[in-house]
């Protein structure tokens, strides 16, 4: 695990109690306090790296590679409503995480589909739209103007980046009620975000 291979000074430990943003920002000039990051994070970004790749050293390296992303593209981050540091974080991490479960079946020449519960998480053709989750101002714009049964469900997977799984028991849904649901949002976002454009 990353926290094994780090150091953490008796300062960094005491600044525990900040915001993720403000530690963030901070860590561009104290790159020792990006440890406290990967504390709060590494985990959670570990188990859902490990149910998209099934691959426990894929999964470290994905989620590696994540952290790396963050503390790089540190200067870009804008904290905004609905787009909290940790949503920014599992963006990162699901698309260094996809690229890599992508590469892999490329490798081995594989078609077999992914596990059920991810397949709408993939950003694929007919979701290209949602590349840029939680990155942009418009697809916040966009997201406003959803009903809110399909804002909260495209939140919880593509923001949160809960599984479909974790929303059914969460939502009190059945995973294919879940599936669907997902479905017609993201049909929903995407004629909004792209009314934008013609506006």
């Amino acid at each position: 695990m990353i926290t094994e291979t780090m150091t953490f000074s008796s300062d960094a430990l005491d600044l525990g109690a900040l915001p993720d943003a403000e530690v963030l920002a901070r860590s561009q000039r104290e790159p020792e306090l990006f440890a406290i990051l990967v504390r709060r994070y590494e985990a959670a970004l570990l188990r859902r790296a490990r149910s998209i790749l099934r691959s426990p050293e894929d999964a470290e390296e994905a989620v590696q590679d994540a952290f790396t992303k963050m503390y790089l593209y540190a200067p870009r981050y804008a904290p905004r409503e609905g787009a909290t540091f940790s949503s920014w974080a599992y963006t990162i991490l699901n698309r260094v995480a996809y690229t890599k479960y992508r590469a892999r079946r490329k490798e081995r020449g594989e078609r077999a589909e992914l596990a059920p519960e991810h397949f709408e998480a993939l950003p694929d053709a007919r979701a290209e739209f949602l590349e840029g989750l939680s990155l942009r101002n418009e697809v916040l714009a966009a997201l406003a103007e959803l009903p809110e049964t399909a804002a909260r469900i495209l939140h919880l997977q593509f923001i949160e980046g809960k599984t479909q799984e974790e929303i059914a028991s969460s939502e009190g849904l059945s995973v294919s009620a879940v599936k669907t649901r997902v479905h017609r949002a993201k049909k929903l976002f995407k004629r909004a975000y792209d009314s934008q454009k013609y506006e």
